[in-house]
């Protein structure tokens, strides 16, 4: 690799990451980042970490810029002040870099507009690996699980018996692949998931996938539990796409549909952002202080089926106002999903944003925006579409 000439004026590169684990593959990358210019590192704290992918480092964040700092491409690094996905942006303004360069995986409309609005030229990295030595990635050495996450986009409470019976309706769902890891508790089917890593380890098994997903609801619903996790879990992270989950007063929806048409899920992937709450408090109980009724339930079910006929015309607005007409249903009948510091955040993006909802049963997790635009700090999905 060539290094440009020390007689000439350097440009400034900027990467970013939470480099634990350190190996030949950042290494590499540094690499090609120095065949820029000088590399200044952007390191993930510690406490953003956790926020993001709900796990310890291995190396605390001392460590972890000890060790960048030590190699031989890098010429400065420092630990971001911010949180999130842009936690580096203070200091990126500060340094004013030429180059931002990143991986494939970390590329985000938030980092180019970023880059557009100071003049910063953004590169993606060709991640070629140094000569002789394999690709190495820190997911693929945490051996991560291919098993999906998933997200309910309206009508959830229906999959529970205790409210189709007041009013029948769908549960509309899409299925997330794992391209980052989200923190359990959050309304993304990790207890399900869990369950089904419980069972076959990394991977989920081939064949019917009814009967895929029925082991999962049987596995973490044993006879004698007291609270039945809603069957749109296992169904959501078993089934590809998008999919409409219809129930009437029973644990299993009595009918099936699955989505997995590119256009729809593309328009999904790009109108769709999520901000990080936090995981919901050990203590947290939905279903305290619920008041369920017929048109509360009848309500949640209208804006159900709106949505999934906003989806499958792609109606960007149409989709918007069912999103937050179901979450205002949900809310009526389970006011606890809403604490009070999580109706604050949301108050910061509602009358910016087209919808909203929160994850799963709310009380952390996630907001679900719903936007033309990109959203400052929040995460972009990918939906499993086989």
């Amino acid at each position: 690799m060539t290094f440009p000439m020390n007689n000439l004026p350097q440009k400034k590169v900027f990467v970013s990451g939470c480099y634990d684990m350190l190996h030949s593959g950042h290494i590499a990358f540094f690499e090609e980042a120095a065949a820029l210019g000088d590399v200044y590192v952007g390191i993930g704290s510690d406490k953003t970490i956790w926020q993001l992918k709900n796990r310890k480092t291995i190396f605390p964040e001392a460590e972890r810029l000890y060790m960048v700092k030590a190699l031989k491409f890098v010429k400065d690094a420092w630990i971001n002040s911010g949180s999130g996905i842009m936690d580096f942006e203070n200091e990126f303004r500060s340094l004013k870099p030429d180059v931002f360069l990143v991986n494939f995986d970390g590329d985000s409309q938030d980092k180019r507009l970023l880059c557009e609005e100071l003049g910063v030229e953004y590169k993606i990295s060709s991640r070629i690996p140094h000569q002789g030595l394999p690709a190495r990635s820190t997911t693929a050495l945490r051996n991560e699980c291919n098993i999906p996450y998933r997200l309910d986009l309206a009508g959830g409470w229906l999959d529970q018996p205790h409210v189709s019976k007041y009013y029948p309706g769908p549960v509309i769902t899409v299925n997330i692949e794992p391209s980052q890891q989200y923190f359990g508790r959050s309304g993304m089917s990790t207890s399900s998931r869990q369950a089904a890593i419980d069972m076959w380890g990394t991977d989920l098994p081939d064949g019917d996938l009814e009967r895929i997903a029925k082991m999962i609801f049987r596995f973490e619903n044993p006879p004698g539990a007291k609270y039945i996790s809603g069957s749109q879990d296992s169904i959501g992270i078993t089934y590809p796409g998008l999919n409409l989950l219809e129930y009437d007063n029973n644990y299993w929806p009595h009918h099936i549909e699955t989505v997995l048409d590119d256009d729809i899920l593309d328009f999904i992937e790009k109108h769709i952002w999520l901000v990080p709450l936090y995981p919901r408090k050990s203590e947290f109980d939905p279903l305290f202080n619920t008041h369920i009724d017929r048109d509360s339930a009848k309500a949640l079910s209208d804006a159900a089926y709106d949505c999934w006929k906003a989806l499958l015309n792609k109606d960007l607005h149409a989709w918007g106002k069912a999103s937050i007409r179901s979450f205002e249903a949900q809310i009526s009948m389970f006011p606890e999903m809403m604490p009070s510091d999580v109706e604050e955040m949301l108050l910061k993006y509602k009358d910016h944003v087209l919808g909203y909802k929160m994850t799963g049963a709310g009380g952390g997790g996630y907001l679900i925006l719903i936007n033309e635009l990109p959203i400052k700090e929040a995460i972009r999905v990918k939906l499993k579409r086989k």
